[in-house]
């Protein structure tokens, strides 16, 4: 069975965790506070889950989720990660994280930015414009009428297509929106951030983004 490495354990994490023991994945989950503090979570997780340092957790995952604050995407573990595929879940909220002139000016994008910092794996965007708590809830068998759509994008082909089959399996149709220079388009402020979208109308929405805010 495939085993995810998840690091970071706030809402996106904790929920990516629920719903991928429920479709039978095995999970080692991480934070920045050390894994002794995940032990309830891990406790309600059940068997199939288990508490591990980010290192460990990178380690482990057949593929990981990176789902900390930008601010510290830096401290996530570059060796362990070499050469799997890496799903970043995360935004750009300057209130938190600090001005970076590069997101400000258009000139970056948040997912370019762990792409850069971990040069021998394959980055793809994922789960970042969906509130957590529907992570669990809004998802759809594959056919729905008007089921739910989310975004990813890639440098490469099959890190997308990872995330592809991972949104179909927890009930979303998938828009690819390309490479990196333009997941951008589905960041924080946009169109399509957390709005509950099809797939014609995240492509709309994707269209439709202003490249600064």
């Amino acid at each position: 069975m495939t085993t995810i490495g998840i690091i970071g354990a706030g809402h996106i994490g904790s929920q990516v965790a629920r719903k991928a023991v429920e479709l039978g994945y095995d999970v080692v989950i991480s934070n920045s506070r050390g894994p002794e503090t995940l032990q309830d979570l891990v406790a309600e997780l059940g068997p199939k889950a288990r508490a591990a340092t980010s290192a460990e957790a990178a380690a482990a995952g057949d593929f990981a989720v990176v789902t900390v604050p930008l601010k510290d995407y830096k401290d996530v573990p570059v060796e362990p990660l070499a050469g799997k595929i890496v799903i970043d879940t995360n935004n750009y909220y300057w209130e938190r994280d600090g001005r970076i002139p590069a997101l400000d000016n258009g000139e970056a994008t948040t997912s370019g930015m762990l792409q850069e910092h971990l040069p021998q794996s394959k980055v793809a965007k994922g789960f970042n414009h969906i509130m957590a708590k529907d992570i669990t809830t809004d998802g759809t068998p594959a056919g729905t009428e008007n089921r739910r759509a989310l975004a990813t994008a890639s440098d490469h082909p099959d890190a997308a297509e990872l995330v592809t089959r991972l949104y179909d399996e927890f009930g979303f149709d998938t828009v690819n929106v390309g490479p990196l220079s333009e997941s951008w388009r589905v960041e924080r402020d946009r169109p399509a951030y957390v709005a509950r979208q099809n797939a014609t109308e995240l492509k709309d929405n994707l269209a439709k983004a202003p490249r600064t805010i």
